[in-house]
């Protein structure tokens, strides 16, 4: 039998574990849950998964999702009725 999890790890180094997966480049909430957009408030907490790894030992998978905090212009963008950041 093989456990599988999920970890955030967060760019201050503190990591939790979820029960989905994410993806490359997903935008997630401070909880890891994915982002609905455009977001209510330019005020909220967003991050961007932008790194995924695994680990494999013995009887264990653990898949590792890294954020980065979203900011400034780009954040403003994600709140506005077309909710995508302009390129």
């Amino acid at each position: 039998m093989t456990i599988y999890t999920n970890i955030l790890k967060y760019p201050e180094g503190d990591e939790i574990e979820i029960e989905h997966q994410l993806t490359f480049n997903q935008l997630v909430d401070i909880n890891g849950t994915p982002a609905r957009l455009p977001l209510k408030s330019p005020k909220t907490i967003i991050y961007r998964v932008f790194r995924i790894s695994t680990e494999d030992k013995r009887y264990e998978i653990s898949r590792y999702f890294y954020l980065e905090l979203v900011v400034g212009r780009e954040l403003q963008e994600l709140a506005s009725p077309t909710g995508m950041p302009r390129k």
